[in-house]
């Protein structure tokens, strides 16, 4: 069977990405074969492809991607939890993206890869909310055990992950305040839900956290930046709160904070995945934000498989709120 797959043969911008058709075979011992419908986009793909990310591909001929939704087409031996015609999100989280990213039409993937996607689900929400919804549930309820009434910074709001702990925060009762680069989104996130909107070009960080928190700081800082910064951020932190690093957006050094006591979490999202119980905690709460509405995965903006390299381009622009969505026609 022959399947299209997005493939770079060079590290650079997104003129890298072309499509070729790749011939694939019957899924092996504990792989299920998906036919995919819509692929979510994620900016450690984007990193990537350019050389940025924590390891680096292996050229020519890369893959990349790890999330998606569609349907299960075959499956391999050993594998008694999917049959043909499942309706799945993929989160092919820890895996080696040049041999095993999911851009395409048709992949190979682990079954323990794979989350059921109920029948209220479509594929393009399929594609959209479990990596950003897992990574703000795991930080925020399962490292940070947030309660009612909590302050929440946010850095880096609009991204998917960023209106994911938005909506999470604001669901339990917490006080999401959204930290943005500049003010042009800020009745945006507003109506996403944050209580507070702060843009960095607007005056110093640390002083209208703490004006916002009588002073106290903020009991759960969420940033994906990193860099300089961090330093700064730390500042925000209440003296029984944590600061939870998931991402390094801002690749220069992160000097160590130097307000004590400080607690820092540094958290990946296999924090959730490798913790079976965590990740049906994380799964059911998901759902059923799902199905009440009180949690709604933002799209900013779908383009057509063609055109992958236009939504990698529309990515690196930072202008999105929420996230970017491929579709796949067969």
């Amino acid at each position: 069977m022959m399947a299209t797959a997005v493939l770079f043969d060079e590290l650079g911008g997104p003129e890298a990405l072309r499509l070729e058709k790749v011939r694939i075979g019957e899924p092996g011992e504990g792989q299920v074969q998906v036919r995919i419908d819509a692929i979510g986009l994620n900016r450690s793909e984007a990193l990537f492809r350019a050389g940025g990310y924590y390891y680096q591909p292996t050229l020519p001929a890369s893959r990349l991607g790890t999330e998606a939704a569609g349907v299960v087409e075959a499956v391999g031996s050993g594998v008694d939890d999917f049959t043909p015609g499942d309706a799945v999100s993929i989160l092919a989280t820890g895996i080696n993206m040049s041999s095993h990213g999911i851009y395409g039409d048709r992949v190979n993937v682990a079954a323990r890869s794979l989350l059921r996607r109920p029948d209220s689900v479509d594929a393009i929400t399929g594609a959209a909310v479990w990596l950003s919804y897992l990574t703000a549930y795991g930080a925020l309820v399962e490292v940070g055990r947030m309660n009612p009434g909590d302050e929440v910074v946010i850095t880096a709001a609009s991204s998917s992950v960023g209106m994911a702990a938005i909506q999470i925060a604001d669901h339990l009762g917490a006080v999401p305040i959204a930290v943005t680069r500049t003010a042009a989104k800020t009745d945006r996130l507003l109506r996403a839900g944050a209580a507070h909107v702060l843009a960095m070009d607007e005056g110093d960080l640390v002083e209208r956290v703490h004006a916002l928190t009588s002073d106290r700081g903020a009991r759960l800082v969420f940033d994906s930046v990193g860099g300089p910064g961090l330093a700064d951020l730390a500042r925000t932190v209440a003296r029984d709160g944590i600061l939870i690093v998931y991402g390094w957006l801002d690749p220069r050094p992160a000097p160590l904070p130097m307000n004590w006591p400080l607690n820092i979490f540094g958290f990946g999202l296999n924090v959730v995945t490798d913790d079976p119980a965590a990740l049906r905690r994380g799964e059911a709460f998901i759902n059923a934000g799902l199905r009440s509405g009180a949690l709604k995965p933002v799209i900013d903006a779908t383009f057509d498989l063609a055109d992958i390299a236009d939504a990698h381009r529309h990515m690196e622009a930072n202008g999105q709120l929420g996230k970017i969505v491929v579709t796949v026609q067969h």
